[in-house]
Parts: C-alpha cells; structure tokens; sequence
C-alpha cells in the first residue's frame, strides 16, 4: 500500500534568520554554524534528512551566511593538510559530509517569515512532495523523525507535521493544532486528522497541547497556498496561515513523534543539548560524566 506515492528526497533548510539570541557569537557567524559538541547545529538536521532517504538538500540562506555553504563544500586545502599529515580519520569525517548529500541554496534577500523562507525553495523543489526542517530543533531520536513521519505519508499521500506535547502554560510559545475526528489508530495512537492551527494561542483559547515542531513533510499544494497567503505582521508570510488553508483542502496529519527534542534556538535548549548529546558520545560520555558528578552543584 503506499507506493503509488511519489518518493520525497527533496529537504528544505531555512537559515536566513539572525539567530539575534546569541549575539555576539552569531554576528559574524550564522547561528546554524553554532557548534553541538563538534558538530554544527545544522548538520544534525542534514544527517536526519540523509538517513530518512533524502540527499537532495536545499538551504535557504541570507546574508553572511557563507559559512554554511563552506562547510558542506570539498575543502581541498583542509583535506591536503589531513591526508599529508596521515590523518585519516579525520579526513574521512569532513569528506562524509561533502560526498553524502547534494546541496543547493537561494537566498531570500529580506527575512520575511518562516512562509516565505519556504516559497523561495519552490522552483528548486518543483512540484513533488518536500520536507521542511527546522535547524534549531534537534531532535535525538532511535528512528528518525522525519523516517516515522515518511511512515504516514507513504500510506496517505498526505501532509504531515511533527508536534509535541507541551504544558498548557507554554503553549501560547508554538503553533498549536486543533485534532478533528478520532485519534488514527495505525501508528500506535500518535497521529490525528489536524482541523486548524493556532498560532501562539493563549493557555486558556488553546485548541490543544500539541505544539508544532520544525518537520514538515509537505505535498506541493503548499506553495500555491502560500503565494495565496495574505502578509501578516511585518510583512511576514506565516507558514501557519498556509497550513491551515491546506488542512482545509486535503488531509493533514499530525505526529506526536518519539524521540528528544532539543531546542537549540533558546540559549537554556543549546546548552541542555550540548549535555546531553555529549554523555551519549562513546569518546566522551564516561569522562564527562565523572567531571559533571564531581561538581560542587
């Protein structure tokens, strides 16, 4: 069953944001490019991509971004220098990251919303199903998101966004949605028919706890819709304006996905990340762990 529908191997990236929360570090450096343990933020997301059988990758950058196209670039000096001084391990982890993927960019020139970030991929992603992944959500997971989040879509053809159960009170912080009919009882009780999205609700006006998270798998209805989309605030197109229009159009599922989400945005998420990812590292995770304990907390 399922495979009538076309296969995603497009993912778009959008990177044009400021990431104005960790200034000074991001003023010259995307906050993308920030480092989790060695890795750059990004990187974890290309790696989920990847292993969900998506090796076309899109990143939409802005300005000073450079460093990102840099990084999943062949660095011919870097690898000279590895393989001169022998060091072979070392080589063969930065040529993983140019030999696995194929990249592209676009810029989007003004930062006009998380919508627009994702419109700006539209002629490279043409009109085939895409995913959409948030950077600054790290998401350490057995299988990974997007893969359980392909599990649906390759039974429906439809839409699908990642959520997470949230306290009431943090709710007005997300995009909530609003579940219609009865829980989809194929994927363990984890998936609902999404009737609305809220953006930013307050506790009490709510729809649900289910916050949105940044995986979208998308069919490319979407870009219609968001050529359609009125500009909110700012001139912003809200991506959230566009997926209500599409739940109301065509099916739209929601995922209450299993694994850890790690918001590397807020400056609290990136250092809580950065602990916990490096306690699951085999070349780190003992060590770290007996200098953690031997703190004075």
């Amino acid at each position: 069953m399922g495979t009538n529908f076309p296969a995603i191997r497009k993912a778009v990236f959008p990177a044009a944001g400021l990431g104005t929360r960790f200034l000074p570090a991001t003023k010259a450096q995307p906050k993308e490019m920030l480092a989790l343990v060695d890795k750059p933020i990004i990187q974890y997301g290309v790696e989920e991509a990847l292993a969900s059988g998506m090796d076309n990758i899109i990143i939409v950058t802005g300005r000073g971004k450079n460093s990102i196209e840099d990084h999943f670039d062949v660095s011919f000096e870097l690898e000279t220098i590895l393989e001169q001084k022998g060091k072979t391990d070392l080589l063969a982890v930065v040529r993983e990251i140019s030999d696995m993927i194929h990249v592209s960019y676009i810029r989007q020139k003004e930062a006009l919303g998380l919508g627009h970030a994702v419109l700006m991929a539209k002629d490279l992603v043409g009109d085939e199903p895409f995913a959409v992944l948030l950077a600054d959500d790290v998401i350490d997971a057995e299988e990974p998101a997007l893969r359980q989040m392909l599990a649906i879509y390759e039974q429906t053809g439809a839409s699908v966004i990642a959520v997470q159960q949230v306290p009431r009170a943090a709710i007005s912080s997300y995009g909530a949605v609003q579940p219609v009919g009865e829980v989809d009882g194929r994927w363990g009780g984890r998936v609902c028919r999404v009737g609305n999205l809220v953006e930013k609700p307050p506790a009490a006006e709510a729809p649900s706890d289910l916050a949105v998270v940044g995986r979208y798998l998308l069919t490319p209805t979407i870009f219609r819709l968001l050529e359609q989309t009125p500009r909110g605030r700012g001139g912003e197109i809200q991506l959230t304006d566009a997926l209500r229009a599409l739940a109301a159009q065509e099916p739209l599922y929601a995922l209450r996905f299993q694994g850890r989400r790690h918001d590397t945005g807020d400056k609290l998420g990136f250092l809580q990340a950065t602990v916990e990812l490096a306690l699951k590292r085999e070349d780190l995770g003992s060590e770290f762990r007996a200098y953690l304990r031997g703190l004075a907390l």
